[in-house]
C-alpha cells in the first residue's frame, strides 16, 4: 500500500521524484524518502508526509539524474525515520524501495542475523535489501543476479526498485503481486506504483507482470522473467490526462470526485447502451456470455466500498435475472473452503485492481474451476489480467482515499450486467428492459440536481459534527447505501458510525438512540416506505434526531423527520445512485468542520495491496 517512484535519464531526478510522490501520497503517508545517485547514493527520509520530505531537502543536495522515492503506509514497524524507505543494506551496497509484504521475513532475518548482518529498523523491506546484499557478497554474483536470487527466496508480495552502489548506471525493478509501471521516454525511463506520476512525461507505459524483472539504464531496458528468458516489453498507451489527477479548484480530491459522478456514471454506460435503448453491449464479457447467461449461482467478492456495491449487485441480479447471489468479503472468502464449482460465476470488484485479498479470492475461485469476472477501474492493473473476462468502470482516477465515484460506477456496471442477463434468460421483458435503460440514461442529470443541495447538507453537517456516534438505516436495496454512508463518515471524520437494516434496529441498536444520537435514514420511495415511516416513528419516540434522505415531494416523511435532504424521483433501483450522494457530501463536510485530513485519513491508504 506504499507508493514507489523512480527515474533514470538525463534530467535532474529530484523534481520528478518529489512530484511523483505527491501524486502517489494517497497510497500511504506515514513517512517518505528519496535516494539520489550522484557520486554515491544519497538518501533523505522523514517521518511524516511528502511536504516534510521536501522541507528536509532544503538544506541537502538535490543532484543526480538517477533516483527512487517512496511514500509509506506502515505494515511492519511503526512509522519513524528508521523504518522509512529507501532502505540501505547493512554494508551499504544496495538501496531499495518496496511495496508489499515479505511473509517469510522472520526466518530470513534469523538466518541473516546468524551471519552477523545488523538491522537498524523493524521492516520486512530491510530484510529483503539485506538478503540481496548477502547473496551478492556470499555467492559473488552481479546485482541483477542477486535481486533475482532473492526474489526466488522470498514469499509474499513485492514491487521493488533497487540500486547498487557498484553499478550506479542502472535501476533494477521486480514485481510479484504488487503493481509497478514503467514509463518509456526518449533516453529516459520512469517507474511508479501506478500511472499517475507518469502522465506529464510520457504516454507510453509497460505494466510489469508477476515474476517480471527489469534492468533499466537511461538508454536501455531489458525485461526478463525471474527464470531468465528475455521478454519483449508490451508498450501500451495511457488514456489519462493531467486534469484528471489535479484538484481543478476543489478544496479536496474527494469533493471533486463526488461532483464528477454524473460524468463518471455517463462515461461508464456510454458506448455500452445502444442508441435505441434496445440493448447493452459489454464487450469485455463477450467470450464468457454463454456461461454468464446459464449461471445457476453468482458469487460476488470484494472489500470495503466495493463490497457494498456488491450487495447492491446482489439485489439487481436476483431482481432482474432471478439468479441466486452470495456476496463475500474477499478477506474471509479466501480463508475458508468455499463450495465453488465450474458452473459458478464469481465477480470480483475492486477500484484499484490491486486489492490483495480480492486477488487471492480470484486465485482460489479459479483453482476450483469457476469462471471469474472482474469489475475494475484501473486499466493494466492485476485483476483485469487475472480474471477470465470483465468490465472496466470509466470513473477516471480516484485519488481521495474514501471511495465515492468508484462506488456509483461499480453499481452502474452491476446494473447493466444484471439486466442484460435477465433479458437474455427471459426473467425481464423487453419493455421493462428498455424502460430501465431509458431511466439509467436520465440518472446523470438527476444527480446533477442532487448535487445542488450542497448548502443544505452543510447545515446538517454543522448539526452532527460534534456527535460521537451516528446510526444509518435503510431497507432492501438501501441497506447497502446505509452501510456505505456510515463507512464514509467513520473513514474521514472519525465519528463512530454503523449501518443497519432499518427493521433490525429493534433487535439491539435502538438501545443507543437518544436525543444525542443522529440517525440517518435512507427513505426514498419504494415498496418498503410505510415500514420505514414506522421505523422513523420508533426513533422519534426515543427522542432520536432523524435526518432522512427522501424523494422530492414526499411530504409524509418530511413532516415526521427532523431534517430531510431530497433527491429527484426515480425508481428505487436508481435511487441507490442518487441517495448515496448526499451521504458522501454529509461525511465530507462533517470531516472538514472537524479539521480532519479528508483526502488522507489516518491509518488508511487507497490501494490495499497487502493482506
Amino acid at each position: 500500500m506504499c507508493g514507489i517512484v523512480g527515474y533514470i535519464g538525463g534530467k535532474d531526478a529530484y523534481p520528478i521524484l518529489i512530484k511523483g510522490l505527491r501524486r502517489l501520497e494517497y497510497r500511504g503517508y506515514d513517512s517518505a524518502g528519496i535516494a539520489l545517485v550522484d557520486d554515491g547514493i544519497h538518501i533523505q527520509k522523514v517521518k511524516g508526509k511528502v511536504n516534510d520530505l521536501e522541507n528536509r531537502f532544503v538544506s541537502h543536495s538535490k543532484k543526480g539524474t538517477i533516483g527512487m522515492g517512496h511514500t509509506r503506509w506502515a505494515t511492519h514497524g511503526e512509522p519513524n525515520e528508521n523504518n522509512a524507505h529507501p532502505h540501505v543494506s547493512f554494508r551499504g551496497h544496495f538501496t531499495l524501495v518496496h511495496n508489499g509484504i515479505i511473509e517469510n521475513y522472520s526466518s530470513i532475518k534469523k538466518h541473516l542475523l546468524s551471519r552477523d548482518v545488523k538491522f537498524s529498523g523493524e521492516t520486512d523491506s530491510e530484510v529483503l535489501v539485506n538478503l540481496i546484499e548477502h547473496l551478492y557478497l556470499e555467492v559473488d554474483v552481479s546485482a541483477e543476479q542477486a535481486v533475482q536470487m532473492a526474489c526466488h527466496k522470498v514469499e509474499g508480495a513485492y514491487g521493488i526498485v533497487v540500486a547498487c552502489k557498484a553499478e550506479p548506471d542502472k535501476l533494477i525493478a521486480a514485481r510479484k503481486g504488487s503493481p509497478l509501471v514503467i514509463g518509456v521516454g526518449e533516453g529516459e525511463y520512469f517507474l511508479a506504483s501506478d500511472a499517475t506520476p507518469l502522465i506529464e512525461y510520457t504516454s507510453n507505459v509497460i505494466y510489469l507482470n508477476d515474476d517480471d524483472l527489469a534492468i533499466i539504464k537511461k538508454d536501455e531496458l531489458i525485461l526478463k522473467s525471474l527464470r531468465n528468458p528475455i521478454q519483449k516489453p508490451e508498450i501500451q498507451e495511457l488514456d489519462l490526462s493531467i486534469g484528471e489527477i489535479d484538484k481543478e479548484g476543489y478544496a479536496h480530491f474527494m469533493l471533486k470526485e463526488i461532483f464528477e459522478q454524473p460524468r463518471s456514471i455517463q462515461d461508464t454506460f456510454r458506448g455500452r447502451v445502444l442508441s435505441d435503448y434496445k440493448g447493452i453491449q459489454l464487450g469485455g464479457l463477450l467470450e464468457v456470455l454463454p456461461k454468464l447467461y446459464q449461471a445457476k449461482r453468482i458469487i460476488i467478492t470484494a472489500c470495503g466500498t466495493s463490497w457494498h456495491a456488491g450487495l447492491v449487485g446482489e439485489y439487481y441480479f436476483e431482481e432482474f435475472s432471478r439468479i441466486p447471489v452470495e456476496v463475500e468479503y474477499s478477506s474471509e472468502f479466501r480463508y475458508r473452503n468455499p463450495i465453488i464449482g465450474p458452473e459458478d460465476i464469481v465477480i470480483a470488484i475492486s477500484q484499484s485492481g490491486e486489492t490483495a485479498d480480492t486477488l487471492a479470492a480470484i486465485k482460489l475461485a479459479k483453482e476450483k474451476g469457476a469462471t471469474v469476472l472482474g469489475i475494475c477501474n484501473v486499466v493494466g492493473s492485476s485483476i483485469p489480467r487475472e480474471t477470465d473476462a470483465g468490465v472496466y468502470t470509466h470513473a477516471g482516477p480516484e485519488i481521495g482515499v474514501a471511495s465515492t465515484k468508484a462506488f456509483t460506477a461499480q453499481v452502474t456496471v452491476l446494473f447493466m450486467m444484471a439486466i442484460s442477463v435477465g433479458r437474455h434468460n427471459g426473467s425481464l421483458s423487453q419493455e421493462k428492459f428498455e424502460n430501465l435503460i431509458q431511466e439509467l440514461v436520465t440518472i446523470p442529470s438527476k444527480m446533477e440536481e442532487t448535487l445542488t443541495n450542497e448548502k443544505e447538507i452543510i447545515k446538517l453537517a454543522e448539526i452532527i459534527k460534534d456527535s460521537p456516534n451516528a446510526l444509518y438505516l435503510g431497507r432492501g436495496v438501501f441497506f447497502p447505501v446505509a452501510l456505505e454512508g456510515a463507512l464514509k463518515l467513520k473513514e474521514i471524520s472519525y465519528i463512530h458510525a454503523e449501518g443497519y437494516p432499518a427493521a433490525e434496529m429493534k433487535h439491539g441498536p435502538i438501545a443507543l438512540v437518544d436525543e444525542n444520537m443522529p440517525v440517518i435514514v435512507v427513505a426514498t420511495k419504494d415498496q418498503t416506505t410505510d415500514k420505514v415511516i414506522s421505523n422513523i416513528q420508533e426513533i422519534k419516540a426515543r427522542k432520536g434526531k432523524v435526518i432522512a434522505i427522501v424523494t422530492e415531494g414526499d411530504e409524509e416523511i418530511i413532516k415526521i423527520a427532523d431534517y430531510t435532504i431530497a433527491v429527484k424521483e426515480s425508481s428505487h433501483e436508481f435511487a441507490v445512485l442518487l441517495s448515496v450522494v448526499p451521504l458522501q457530501l454529509l461525511a465530507y463536510h462533517v470531516a472538514v468542520m472537524r479539521g480532519c485530513d479528508v483526502d488522507q485519513p489516518r491509518n488508511l491508504a487507497k490501494s490495499v495491496t497487502v493482506e
